[in-house]
């Protein structure tokens, strides 16, 4: 067996320790989503001297590297070989210079991006996952091929699990190829119009990508949907879709930087808003729903991704019964994910609260994995 790096060695020696002591440790690269956490206590545990590519395939599609690599390093080496990230995960910086999301965040917040709704979520690429659980052991699920997984799929639950589980150090993704030709389409349509329109175009062989809607300052709305795939199917696509509703192709820099904002939340809806409420009492809730879910009646301004699968709504802390009830209405849940300041961190539940049997499931994992309760208590749920 090789020897084990002394930077993992020390990552296990402080595990050792805080289990024998009792105490908690918050798992933390570099801090991009210190906001999304229902409470954050415990020593912070810093994973980002645990950084690097262990080993990338360009011709197999599979790149393995170490937790507290930078994503913005492995999107440009991924980038010089012709490939990518196609789930777009979200980095959360506040400018470009200012990027310092990690791998091991990305898989463990599990947030895709604008193109989730046509490639699939995050966890899907995930080919295999190496912890260090409560007891201080270095465990690897999964592997390097997507035809890997015999029993519990260990690897894919680690997805979203917010560190609570244990504490990743290294991960195997699988990429895809950069698509050959993209373009995006602008509309000006209300919501009910656009919900109805790219329903019909989902039912249509065309290379849809993403797509987003806002209510524009003034006039309706604005809806842009991205195309990628071949060059011929994606100027046919374009012909088609501007002869079934009035648009017209954005600049591609424009769109690139759109669905990058889009990304980050650093578009006005995002930005404008937050200055506009001073934080005082609007929050940001995200609400995942069937694509095929109508216009809601939501309490404050609303932008919408995936097609109508995703959306963004500002409004008060207190609207968390109705949102909640609504979302469960259509077969969704709604998530508090950007608080008021002035909010203290327990008052209102983050995440949809969990009821049985999926309590006690979710109970009974963080026992096997982290028995004595180190890693990140209380990130997601109070009893869990």
């Amino acid at each position: 067996m090789p020897a084990m790096e002394p930077v993992l060695e020390q990552i296990i020696a402080r595990v050792n320790a805080a289990a024998q002591a009792g105490s908690a440790l918050r798992i933390r690269g570099a801090g991009s989503k210190d906001f999304y956490a229902q409470r954050l206590q415990g020593e912070v545990l810093d994973t980002t001297a645990y950084q690097g590519i262990i080993d990338y395939q360009p011709t197999e599609l599979v790149v393995t590297l170490r937790a507290g690599t930078p994503l913005a390093e492995l999107e440009s080496v991924l980038a010089q070989q012709g490939q990518c990230l196609p789930f777009e995960p979200p980095h959360f910086a506040i400018s470009d210079e200012a990027d310092r999301a990690t791998v091991g965040g990305m898989v463990a917040a599990g947030l895709s991006g604008p193109a989730r709704c046509s490639v699939g979520a995050l966890r899907e690429y995930v080919l295999g996952v190496q912890i260090v659980n409560g007891r201080g052991q270095l465990l690897t699920f999964g592997g390097q091929v997507m035809k890997n997984v015999a029993g519990y799929d260990v690897s894919r639950l680690m997805v979203g699990a917010m560190g609570t589980l244990g504490l990743l150090t290294q991960v195997s993704l699988k990429v895809s190829p950069l698509p050959a030709a993209q373009a995006t389409l602008r509309f000006e349509v209300d919501q009910a119009d656009a919900l109805a329109q790219l329903h019909r175009w989902g039912g249509q062989p065309l290379p849809l990508n993403a797509s987003s809607w806002a209510r524009a300052s003034a006039g309706s709305g604005v809806l842009l949907v991205r195309l990628r795939g071949a060059q011929a199917a994606v100027r046919s696509a374009c012909a088609a879709m501007t002869r079934d509703l009035p648009g017209a192709q954005l600049d591609e820099a424009l769109a690139q930087r759109h669905w990058q904002d889009c990304r980050d939340l650093r578009l006005p809806f995002f930005t404008d808003m937050a200055a506009h409420s001073d934080g005082a009492h609007l929050a940001l809730w995200r609400l995942s729903l069937p694509p095929t879910t109508a216009v809601l009646d939501l309490p404050g301004p609303a932008l919408l991704e995936w097609h109508g699968g995703l959306r963004w709504c500002w409004a008060p802390v207190a609207s968390a019964s109705a949102l909640r009830t609504l979302a469960r209405s259509h077969g969704g849940h709604a998530t508090l994910f950007i608080a008021p300041r002035a909010m203290p961190q327990t008052s209102v539940a983050r995440f949809t609260p969990l009821q049985q049997p999926l309590l006690g499931i979710h109970q009974r994992l963080k026992r096997e994995f982290d028995p004595a309760g180190v890693f990140n208590p209380g990130r997601m749920y109070e009893d869990c």
